[in-house]
């Protein structure tokens, strides 16, 4: 009986010690076969599952011309690049601002594709305190109006720099050309962009000085029928920007696919900075607004002349009326945490006198401010 347990007991433990081998022996050619496929002959698993070069090398080598090398890190990005830049119907003659390279060879493109330099996203903006413990609407609208009415720094266009160009100090619309900033300097060796953001029917009567003053304009129309097209020295892109860009859930057919950020259309122009931006969006001024402050995209920017509407809240901006008022508020003082100072403000007298549907103070419905970027250096 002593016998055979002890035999039973052998038995097992040479089984076990058995199963322990053959697991230690799978286990090392699993890892064999993971590690050693590179440096020993292919394997079974390898002949099964061609590696991710292996597909990819013959369609690369058969592009590769003039003694090109397709393994090249350069070759695969310099065509990703190609495919992702934006053909216009005629090619710009030069490439305004900051000497970006322009690609060689191909006359249907101007804007290789580059990815601006940002600061990191953030999620909201931060409030600013109510005007007073009543939260009142009236105490609301009287810092708001005091705040946009008040220039902040002044421009001197009397300045060599300042008589570069005709046409942009006077009307509603205009810009800084102080010698403390850098925008005549820059008309001046024709490295100047502008971007003009509007719906179509706004006066361009600025786009047209800064164009025939060397300038690189960008008007953004979503109404054109071509997608790019150039009139009078300025590109029309049939573009609108919005403060988010299409659900790529959503079929084109239901949205307005041709909506997309500023920061999404800077990233596919490959353009770094515009010294001049202009906008005119009926209202929804105010989450665009938002939408640059949130992105770090203002930081790209030199100037920015903004039309601000007050007969009513604005797109998706909600609340009720001192928290509205309390938001635009805000937002205008981010513009003041990134360095911007205002220097202009206009308002149409022959314009209704409504701010949030009602006569508070004798303000407009609308308001043209100015901006300029006193830490900007492009």
């Amino acid at each position: 009986m002593t016998m055979r347990l002890g035999s039973d007991r052998l038995i097992k433990g040479l089984t076990l010690r058995l199963c322990l081998l053959l697991i230690a022996l799978c286990v090392c050619v699993h890892v064999y076969l993971e590690l050693g496929v590179s440096t020993g002959p292919p394997s079974l698993l390898t002949l099964e599952r061609p590696s991710q070069t292996s597909e990819v090398l013959p369609d690369l080598r058969t592009r590769a011309k003039g003694g090109e090398d397709p393994m090249d890190p350069r070759f695969g990005a310099q065509d990703r690049r190609v495919k992702r830049r934006v053909s216009y119907v005629r090619s710009l003659s030069k490439d305004g601002a900051a000497g970006e390279t322009q690609a060689k060879g191909d006359p249907s493109t101007c804007c290789p594709h580059l990815r601006p330099n940002r600061k990191s996203l953030r999620w909201q903006i931060e409030l600013e305190p109510y005007a007073s413990d009543s939260h009142s609407l009236e105490d609301e609208a009287r810092r708001f109006l005091q705040y946009i009415t008040t220039p902040q720094v002044s421009c001197d266009p009397s300045s060599p720099e300042g008589l570069v160009v005709q046409g942009v100090l006077d009307g509603p619309w205009s810009v800084c050309l102080d010698s403390r900033y850098s925008l005549a300097q820059r008309i001046n060796t024709k490295h100047c962009r502008v971007y003009s953001l509007g719906l179509g029917v706004e006066d361009k009567t600025l786009e047209l000085s800064l164009a025939r003053a060397g300038c690189e304009v960008h008007c953004f129309d979503p109404s054109l029928r071509q997608a790019h097209l150039q009139v009078s020295d300025m590109w029309l892109h049939r573009l609108s920007v919005d403060w988010r860009d299409p659900n790529p859930a959503i079929p084109a057919r239901r949205q307005h696919s041709n909506t997309k950020k500023l920061a999404t259309i800077l990233n596919d122009f490959g353009h770094r900075q515009v010294d001049v931006l202009k906008a005119d969006m009926e209202s929804a001024e105010w989450k665009i607004l938002e939408n640059l402050v949130l992105e770090g995209v203002l930081s790209s920017v030199g100037q920015l002349l903004l039309e601000v509407h007050l007969h009513w809240a604005g797109f998706e901006v909600g609340g009720d009326d001192p928290s509205v008022v309390r938001y635009w508020f805000s937002l205008l003082k981010e513009l003041e945490r990134a360095q911007f100072r205002l220097f202009s403000h206009h308002h149409d007298p022959a314009k209704p006198h409504l701010f949030l549907h009602r006569n508070i103070l004798n303000a407009s419905s609308a308001y043209t401010l100015g901006w300029v970027n006193t830490q900007w250096r492009p």
